[in-house]
C-alpha cells in the first residue's frame, strides 16, 4: 500500500517520464490541495527556449491561476528532484505549506544540498520539506536518461549514430 506521498510522487515521476519523451531532463512535479492535484508540470526548457520553464515554475503557475490567488498556503509540491535556487525562491514566496523531494541534486540544489533557501529564518515564510520519497526511482530515472544522452553524444561523435 502506497502513501499519500507515495502516490503523488508517482504522479510527480510520470510528468517527469513526460519530460524525457520529448528529450527534456526529466524532472516533473505536482501540486496537492485538500488531497487533490491541482497543477503538473515538468521541465520544458529546451522546447520552451525559456530558462524558466522548469517543472517547479510551470506548476506553481498553473495552481495560482487554479486557485486565483499567488498564495499557495495549503498546497505541497511533490518535485522528482530537488529545486535550484530559482525553484526554491519561488516555492518560498508562493507560501507553499511543504515540498516533497524525490532525489537531491548535490550539484544545484537549494533545499539543503548547497543551500537551503526554503528554510532560511531571513525569510518571512519557511517552507516544511519531505525528502527521499521514492529516491531510488526518482535518482535511476535521471541517470538513465543521462547516460542515454552520453552513449548518444558518444554515437554522434564517432559517426555511428543512427
Amino acid at each position: 500500500m502506497l502513501t499519500d506521498d507515495e502516490k503523488f510522487m508517482k504522479k510527480a515521476l510520470h510528468q517527469a517520464r513526460r519530460a524525457a519523451a520529448i528529450g527534456e531532463i526529466p524532472i516533473g512535479c505536482v501540486i496537492v490541495c485538500g488531497g487533490k492535484i491541482i497543477a503538473r508540470g515538468f521541465n520544458e526548457r529546451l522546447h520552451k527556449h525559456s530558462t524558466l520553464a522548469h517543472a517547479e515554475i510551470t506548476a506553481i503557475d498553473r495552481a495560482s491561476r487554479k486557485l486565483g490567488d499567488w498564495r499557495l498556503e495549503g498546497c505541497t509540491m511533490y518535485v522528482t528532484l530537488e529545486p535550484c535556487q530559482m525553484c526554491s525562491g519561488a516555492l518560498v514566496q508562493s507560501r507553499i505549506d511543504r515540498v516533497v523531494i524525490g532525489a537531491m541534486n548535490p550539484k544545484a540544489g537549494c533545499a539543503g544540498s548547497l543551500l537551503n533557501i526554503l528554510q532560511m529564518p531571513q525569510f518571512n515564510h519557511q517552507v516544511e520539506i519531505t525528502r527521499g520519497v521514492l529516491e531510488a526511482e526518482c535518482s535511476a530515472l535521471l541517470s538513465d536518461f543521462f547516460a542515454g544522452l552520453r552513449r548518444r553524444l558518444k554515437a554522434e561523435k564517432d559517426g555511428t549514430a543512427e
